[in-house]
């Protein structure tokens, strides 16, 4: 066992890039808080942050989002086809607070789970951004800090996603769908759907 963990050790400072990250967080469930990590680093954003989603239903999680664009961050968002829905969801909460999702409906599933924040930090994993994430699965999360260098490589691969996906608004609208583009924002304040989308993904486990 000890054989294995100094391997484990050893590859992990292998990775590209990672003697320049300065740091490498890993967080695991059950038994640690991934979900107030991942909101620690949109919370510290202060430039930039891309968001590729699956699973997008974690009430912390976006609202952590909203609030980084509020305060001026630019925030950019990817997700699964599964999350373009007539009824509310946690992508409606992001086009009430001036974000316009992308959805990635050229694959599959669009299963990436990452965030690339002020183009230097970079989270991965399995953890979708769920509640059931936090509360009942075993996941991982991977927090590389401080490399640029992988940040860019990260950012690359979501604007190659971007410029084959569409925009979630045009759903919404019951438009067909087409490339984005720039529109006026929708309104910061939270309607009383978001509350009940709040208050419900806070109480179940989606």
């Amino acid at each position: 066992m000890k054989r294995f963990l100094k391997i484990a050790l050893a590859a992990a400072l292998m990775l590209p890039g990672a003697a320049a990250a300065g740091e490498l967080r890993a967080c695991f469930t059950p038994g640690q808080n991934c979900t107030a990590l991942i909101v620690e680093q949109i919370n510290a954003a202060r430039s930039g942050l891309l968001v590729q989603a699956y699973g997008f239903t974690s009430p912390e999680i976006i609202q952590a989002i909203g609030r980084a664009k509020e305060r001026g961050v630019d925030v950019k968002v990817i997700l699964d086809k599964v999350n373009e829905q007539q009824r509310y969801a946690g992508a409606t909460y992001l086009l009430n607070h001036g974000i316009d999702p992308l959805i990635d409906d050229r694959v599959t599933i669009a299963h990436n789970k990452i965030m690339v924040i002020d183009d230097r930090n970079v989270i991965t994993g399995s953890f979708n951004f769920t509640k059931a994430a936090q509360q009942r699965n075993a996941e991982n999360v991977l927090l590389i800090m401080g490399d640029e260098a992988l940040a860019a490589t990260y950012t690359a691969n979501w604007m190659r996603r971007a410029a084959v996906a569409r925009s979630l608004r045009h759903f919404r609208e019951g438009r067909p769908g087409v490339k984005r583009s720039a529109s006026k924002e929708w309104g910061t304040t939270i309607t009383t759907d978001d509350r009940k989308f709040i208050l419900q993904k806070s109480v179940g486990l989606r």
